[in-house]
């Protein structure tokens, strides 16, 4: 596996509480319950050697199941090298070799054009300011044809779970930014209270 490390042990994290608990948050049991991540992924017409992006990919909630559904390479792109390190941990010990750990910001995802045909933006697309200049990143590293989906938090009053109102996303306002970044709107679900996902395909010229 790329840029893995073998021997990076859990003992790395012992004195961040902050970060433990930002773990123990990403991998809970309730989350899971709501969003299941092998049902999320069934919404991407995944291949047996697809090639996907986790962009945001956290604890590897949804890079470690999607390894497991292709033979292709699944990039788990993050910025805190202490996240790559628990999907070092995870992938090593599920004997799982697809993954390429990538240190960086989703305005600039250090992989080439048209490289991926899938990709994941995951509870990310709030955190990171304008949307367009990272809808374009997302667009360049796919391929034609090739989709990607967005989990994100309406943006609505009567939601009390989830990031603060004034930098969350409404679906409509996701819906045109995705267009003007040159995609076409595929799919549109409500998994569950306040949360919605977006698939989006990359016109084919």
């Amino acid at each position: 596996m790329s840029n893995m490390n073998p021997h990076t042990h859990s003992h790395t994290f012992t004195g961040d509480q902050n970060f433990m608990n930002k773990i123990n948050f990403l991998d809970s049991v309730m989350r899971k319950k709501m969003l299941p991540p092998e049902e999320l992924l069934k919404l991407l017409p995944i291949q047996e050697g697809s090639n996907i992006l986790d962009a945001g990919a956290g604890s590897g909630y949804l890079t470690i199941p999607a390894a497991k559904c292709t033979t292709g390479t699944v990039y788990a792109l993050d910025m805190d090298v202490r996240m790559l390190e628990v999907i070092t941990i995870k992938a090593n010990a599920d004997n799982i070799t697809n993954i390429d750990l990538l240190q960086g910001n989703i305005n600039n995802i250090p992989i080439s054009d048209n490289s991926v045909d899938f990709a994941i933006a995951s509870l990310i697309l709030h955190e990171v300011g304008p949307l367009s200049p990272v809808l374009a990143e997302l667009f360049r590293v796919l391929k034609d044809g090739g989709s990607v989906l967005c989990l994100e938090y309406e943006k609505e009053e009567s939601s009390i779970q989830g990031p603060p109102m004034h930098i969350r996303i409404s679906s409509v306002s996701l819906e045109q930014e995705l267009i003007a970044a040159g995609f076409s709107i595929e799919q549109k679900f409500i998994p569950g209270e306040s949360l919605y996902i977006i698939t989006a395909k990359k016109q084919e010229f």
